[in-house]
């Protein structure tokens, strides 16, 4: 039996929610895709379960706790983006599962981050030990809070996915850079001063601590330092200007996987006729990898059809645009 909320759902949406259960059946991820989007775009959200699946109102609804609010998308959450740019960059950290991690990163934080550095927390409905030590920093925030560095938390009232919690981040950003840190790295100095001077370079748009590359757009490397295709999400810098323009980011992306190559591509993609911008790898970055759970924690297989899905909606925008690789295949 499907597991349905008590909300009439119109019939062309369940014919195309067992239809998609049929594509997925026959590993047709791409019309899989498609009906979740036809889905979507009649105001429905589909979550698999196994071989069944949940239809739900695609949007959650904001939910006021007192002055808290927490908010069902991404576009309910306020913008800044009409505010003038102040300090040197924002460091956008997601919260989800594992507090240990948000921890390290933002004790790392506190310790090396220069002046100007803010931090936005986006608890995508996390866990009730995630909540927990979000609360106890809010109560007392003297003790994680310095004066260099304000830090600021938005709240879900459900899991919106890795770019929709993204776009919550750079939505709240009030730096003219912007940095996405993956709570598996732990900061051991200044890692934020060096990728703001790498974009003060006008031809950058994208600058990290990693690096890949490809010469056909379906395979991809590890890169030495320098030019690269694109920048992994682990930290990922760039202007907040350019995030407005181009953005948002594409919502589909639930699962990180993959979100980090087609944003790098988004970036560097420049008007007709002029060049790509340039994706940048900083060697030496003072930042310590650890376990990123957020593959760790997934079975092999869950993690490689989520991976695969995500794949294809760069293969979607970008499949053809070779210009964008720093070497082609077909050079």
């Amino acid at each position: 039996m499907r597991r349905m909320t008590r909300t009439h759902i119109p019939e062309a949406v369940l014919t195309a929610a067992h239809d998609r259960a049929r594509a997925r059946e026959a590993r047709d991820w791409a019309e899989a895709d498609r009906l979740r989007s036809e889905i979507g775009a009649a105001g429905w959200k589909i979550v698999d379960r196994g071989t069944d699946f949940a239809l739900s109102i695609a949007v959650p609804p904001d939910v006021a706790d007192g002055e808290l609010v927490r908010y069902g998308a991404s576009t309910s959450v306020p913008s800044r983006a009409d505010e003038p740019a102040t300090g040197l960059a924002t460091v956008v950290l997601l919260a989800t599962d594992w507090p240990d991690d948000l921890e390290r990163a933002l004790t790392g934080l506190l310790a090396h981050a220069p002046d100007g550095t803010s931090v936005v927390i986006v608890a995508d409905a996390p866990s009730a030990a995630q909540a927990t030590a979000l609360d106890a920093l809010t109560a007392a925030p003297e003790t994680t809070n310095a004066p260099h560095l304000p830090i600021e938390t938005a709240w879900t009232s459900d899991r919106l996915g890795h770019a929709a919690a993204t776009n919550i981040g750079i939505r709240r950003a009030q730096a003219p850079v912007v940095i996405l840190l993956d709570t598996s790295l732990e900061p051991t100095g200044d890692f934020i001063t060096p990728l703001v001077r790498a974009l003060d370079d006008a031809s950058v748009a994208v600058v990290g601590g990693w690096g890949i590359t490809s010469t056909d757009l379906r395979r991809f490397e590890d890169a030495p330092a320098g030019d690269v295709d694109a920048i992994e999400g682990y930290c990922q810098a760039f202007r907040r200007a350019d995030a407005i323009e181009r953005g948002p980011l594409d919502e589909r992306f639930r699962f990180y996987r993959n979100l980090d190559i087609w944003w790098s591509l988004v970036l560097r993609d420049a008007d007709e006729g002029e060049p790509p911008r340039r994706a940048v790898r900083l060697d030496g970055l003072p930042l310590a990898r650890h376990e990123h759970r957020g593959w760790a924690s997934l079975r092999d297989d869950e993690r490689d059809r989520q991976s695969r899905r995500n794949f294809y909606r760069i293969i979607d925008r970008f499949g053809s645009r070779r210009d964008l690789l720093v070497t082609s295949g077909d050079a």
